[in-house]
């Protein structure tokens, strides 16, 4: 029989230990704080039918959604994201919920677009969401906890970009271009990618005049501080109430995030930002990273008060965001912040001797009590390669002893990038012993949440 090539499908890929271990770290970081602020885990099916998914997003996904005839005859289609899936959820079950319902969903997405570096057809999106209310509190929270986030990652430089989609829908019905509303919205929001020339050719495309590109232009590139822009955007716009709403609101958010001590280093108020999808409606978030602009937004969202509305009459309004983990890692692994082995253990228990297992389960023992992690090696191999083993695997303390140690109740703390070690009573002294390893453990932490010494 021939042997079939172990292959993966174009645009997809496995994740070996090296490259999970600081994936899941992540993950955790993210429920850790999104369960700070109170929001609670959901999850929701790979398969919808295709009528809840399509025109939900923009023409776009429509067209990279992965969707087929499934053996019931039910037209089907795999989520494109999560916040879709989750309006066809709240319509289901928020009288069982109750409203405001806070939620948060770490799961796979996938898109069949045109593989490139650092982007796939399947993706796992980070997404917290609040529904059931319009309140601004909501809008705050939302920047508060994409703040919290990044700090919490470890990300020192990093801004929060923010714009209210009813100022970019005031100027356009200031400009009698609400009809095109879609056109130009999808053309700003590729400013920072492709360039004023492409963008502008864009807008003329969609029969847009010289005279409205230029206020386009003009109203795009506002800059300053979140005061002085607001001021700015107000006399720009003035008597324009749909606007005047928006700038309001950002005003709003720009005091509460002063008061909540975020820096005005992290956020700024920027009118070019749209947000491509349909769906949004009020203030937008785009986050980026000060060492690596270029690698684009972080961390994305919005408010929609509209997208439950083709499933229910009940008025479901929404507002969220989304950690882009793949985006993050990749900028994270360039600016070194990655160790090259991650291990999944603490620490590390060679085996001597096969006869004296009891003790060494004892010491794993002891030592996950403490709340650390252990692996006891399976056979009774030479230490030599033992300890390759262990390095191999990222091991950065190795707890020796063999039968005299355990019998005198002792084990040898190895220090195993530093190449030190140091005696300890494990059974006399558990206490002291267990601080022991913590520091020889702190002194060589390499993990995602601290930058590589």
């Amino acid at each position: 029989m021939a042997l079939i090539e172990p292959r993966t499908l174009k645009g997809f890929r496995d994740f070996l230990p090296a490259a999970m271990i600081p994936r899941e770290q992540l993950m955790e970081t993210a429920r850790r704080v999104y369960r700070r602020y109170g929001f609670s885990p959901i999850d929701t099916p790979t398969l919808e039918y295709l009528e809840i998914l399509t025109g939900k997003g923009s023409e776009e996904t429509d067209r990279q959604m992965y969707h087929f005839t499934d053996n019931g005859r039910r037209k089907v289609g795999m989520r494109f994201d999560l916040t879709v899936p989750l309006a066809r959820f709240a319509a289901q079950h928020i009288h069982e919920l109750g409203t405001p319902f806070k939620r948060y969903h770490i799961a796979p997405v996938w898109r069949g677009e045109t593989p490139q570096a650092g982007r796939f057809r399947e993706f796992v999106q980070c997404d917290f969401d609040t529904i059931g209310t319009t309140g601004v509190v909501s809008d705050i929270e939302t920047a508060l906890v994409i703040h919290e986030l990044l700090q919490e990652i470890g990300i020192e430089r990093f801004r929060i970009r923010i714009n209210n989609r009813q100022i970019l829908t005031g100027l356009l019905e200031q400009l009698d271009l609400k009809h095109a509303s879609t056109a130009v919205l999808r053309a700003l929001d590729k400013l920072e990618k492709v360039g004023a020339d492409a963008v502008r050719k864009e807008l003329s495309d969609a029969n847009i005049n010289e005279s409205q590109i230029q206020q386009i232009f003009s109203f795009a590139s506002i800059r300053g501080d979140a005061e002085s822009v607001l001021k700015q955007l107000s006399g720009q716009l003035a008597g324009n109430e749909l606007a005047q709403t928006g700038i309001d609101r950002l005003n709003t958010i720009r005091g509460a995030l002063q008061a909540a001590g975020v820096s005005a280093d992290h956020f700024e108020i920027d009118v070019s930002i749209a947000r491509g999808l349909d769906y949004y409606t009020g203030v937008v978030f785009e986050t980026t990273l000060g060492d690596l602009p270029e690698i684009g937004s972080v961390c994305s969202g919005g408010r929609y008060d509209n997208l439950a509305e083709l499933f229910t009459k009940q008025h479901l309004p929404g507002i969220g965001a989304s950690l882009g983990l793949d985006r993050l890692l990749s900028a994270l692994e360039k600016l070194g912040r990655i160790p090259t082995n991650p291990c999944a253990a603490d620490v590390f228990i060679p085996l001597f001797d096969a006869d004296r297992i009891n003790d060494y389960f004892a010491l794993a023992a002891l030592v996950r009590q403490s709340g650390l992690s252990a692996e006891v090696y399976p056979e009774p191999k030479k230490l030599g390669a033992q300890l390759k083993y262990a390095d191999q695997r990222g091991f950065k303390v190795a707890l020796v002893a063999g039968s005299r140690e355990l019998d005198e109740g002792i084990v040898q703390i190895k220090d195993l990038r530093n190449k030190t070690s140091a005696d300890s009573p494990w059974k006399n002294d558990p206490n002291a012993f267990i601080d022991a390893v913590k520091l020889v453990l702190s002194m060589n932490r390499g993990d995602l949440l601290a930058a590589n010494s």
